[in-house]
């Protein structure tokens, strides 16, 4: 039987998340650095970990949900409003513009 009383399953969690994310949205991210995208992975597991150790997995858990609103907030509601497409970052033009980017790049 499968044990989940442990944090590899926060660790799991989180992985699946950005794994899946990358996956899926990854292509929102061409040209943030490598760095910041570690980083931001790092940050986010070190989070989920420290609340789960000191208030529970239940918080963690709330907290990790409540994390996944954001994305979902710029791609279904934010991006659609500046006249990009929330799936596809298109046009790249107006995405890049907004992003900061060189589109040249």
């Amino acid at each position: 039987m499968w044990m989940t009383d442990s944090l590899w399953f926060e660790v799991a969690v989180v992985n699946i998340i950005f794994a899946v994310g990358n996956i899926l949205f990854g292509h929102f991210e061409v040209h943030t650095s490598k760095i910041k995208r570690i980083g931001k992975y790092i940050i986010t597991l070190f989070l989920i970990l420290s609340i789960s150790i000191y208030f529970g997995r239940t918080y963690s858990m709330i907290v990790l949900g409540t994390m996944l609103l954001a994305p979902l907030y710029i791609h279904l509601i934010y991006l659609p409003g500046k006249g990009i497409n929330g799936w596809t970052a298109e046009p790249k033009d107006k995405y890049y513009e907004l992003r900061g980017w060189n589109k040249k790049k």
